[in-house]
């Protein structure tokens, strides 16, 4: 039990009639880079808002660190950093001085933050930039702050919910390098994202797909359960395209993926020589169709076609 960095059984929680949160069974190890997937409403922000405290359960209970958050919920607050999509640094402050003011509310010393301090502002690339108001900052720049400002009290388990929606893909490519060197400083981090690449960076997985934990395993894990097998065509009018293979028999998923349209088929589906003929009987011209490697975002869609039609 003390290996797990957080644990929560039975996690319950509406607002009004709206299901958030059902029955969350959950275990994050120490030292893991856990990712909770799913799309917006899947209840990935409220399982960080009830672990943090910010939230009270309806049913069912959340431990960080061995510790009840709803009992101990300051004790749990001091072992945690949380960065939530909108952080709330104060923009008329300076980069230097957000960050000696969160310092302050973690009753930090002055001995032990400067040199903290240094050390963050040196891995976010931001050193050069700590006069530097907050409301002047770019939006990745800001991210990088408000990951600093969450890391200042070295806490024992991070919370990131979708930290890189809306940043720049440099900025966005610094904050999971500073994410990959956490477990080092025993950091666990509980990370949420909607991107399928990024949950390929996780160590496990939850995918939460209307409130409800569907399944847990490796990115691997989750493209080895899948049953069914991925195709790739190009065709000249992929809306009319989609809607054909929409209705074609033993099709799963339809997916454009750039300039090409990617579906997935049950094991006993169409072949790739069967959707072109498929796709010349509806009218639409398709060529180069071809079995794909499976990846984790048809995993992930299919989970979420499934809830959908089980739904």
């Amino acid at each position: 039990m003390h290996d797990l960095a957080i644990r929560t059984e039975d996690l319950t929680k509406s607002f009004g009639e709206i299901r958030a949160l059902a029955g969350l069974d959950l275990e994050v190890a120490r030292g893991e880079i856990f990712g909770l997937v799913g799309p917006d409403g899947a209840g990935k922000t409220t399982t960080m808002r009830l672990l943090s405290g910010l939230l009270r359960p309806d049913a069912g209970r959340a431990e960080v660190a061995g510790l009840d958050v709803v009992e101990r919920t300051e004790d749990v607050r001091r072992l945690l950093g949380y960065l939530p999509q909108t952080f709330a640094m104060l923009h008329e402050l300076t980069v230097a001085e957000n960050i000696e003011y969160f310092a302050d509310l973690y009753c930090i010393p002055r001995g032990q933050f400067a040199q903290r301090s240094d050390e963050l502002l040196s891995a976010t690339g931001l050193t050069e930039f700590t006069g530097r108001r907050a409301d002047a900052l770019s939006g990745g720049m800001g991210q990088k702050l408000a990951l600093i400002c969450s890391l200042i009290h070295r806490p024992q388990v991070l919370l990131l919910d979708e930290p890189t929606r809306g940043v720049d893909p440099v900025s966005r490519r610094d904050l999971w390098r500073i994410v990959y060197g956490l477990p080092a400083e025993d950091v666990t981090v509980l990370i949420s994202t909607p991107y399928a690449d990024e949950a390929e960076r996780c160590n496990r997985l939850g995918v939460l797909v209307d409130g409800i934990l569907q399944t847990v395993g490796t990115p691997q894990d989750l493209v080895a359960r899948q049953t069914s097998r991925p195709i790739e065509l190009q065709a000249t009018e992929q809306r009319l395209a989609r809607n054909a293979l929409e209705k074609l028999g033993g099709v799963e998923t339809v997916a454009v993926v750039g300039q090409a349209l990617r579906i997935t088929v049950r094991r006993d589906g169409p072949g790739p020589e069967e959707v072109l003929k498929a796709l010349d009987g509806a009218g639409v011209e398709a060529t180069e169709a071809h079995w794909a490697q499976p990846r984790l975002a048809d995993a992930l869609l299919a989970i979420a076609e499934r809830c959908g039609k089980d739904g």
